[in-house]
């Protein structure tokens, strides 16, 4: 299950920012994960349940994950097209074709809880 690695490291970079900032609490945090890691949506979710379950700074917190899509781009004639796992030739020409989206894991946001200066 590799996802729980993933998500560990997620887990971690969010945990850096969030203190880094001076959070009380993580709300939600939004991925973009590609369909071409076979990572399993479920999966990442209960990863993500499981690491932060007892853990104060995540309490409550959402995961909201946004997969994406094969898409390529045609080494011979530039087209780009979107796919499965298994059909990367062109549509158009029958060239070979290069990955441009599909593989990434990227967190595209966080949402955290800062109070506020004036607090004690």
């Amino acid at each position: 299950m590799h996802e729980l690695g993933m998500v560990t490291g997620v887990v971690g970079s969010v945990r850096q920012a969030a203190e880094a900032n001076h959070a009380d609490k993580v709300l939600k945090v939004s991925l973009s994960v590609g369909e071409m890691t076979e990572a399993i949506e479920d999966a990442l979710t209960f990863a993500y349940e499981a690491i932060t379950d007892n853990d104060p700074l995540f309490s409550g917190s959402k995961l909201d994950i946004t997969m994406v899509p094969p898409k390529s781009r045609c080494v011979e004639c530039g087209h780009e097209f979107t796919h499965d796992r298994f059909h990367v030739m062109c549509p158009e020409c029958g060239g070979f074709a290069d990955l441009i989206e599909g593989k990434e894991l990227r967190i595209d946001s966080i949402e955290v809880d800062i109070p506020d200066e004036n607090e004690e």
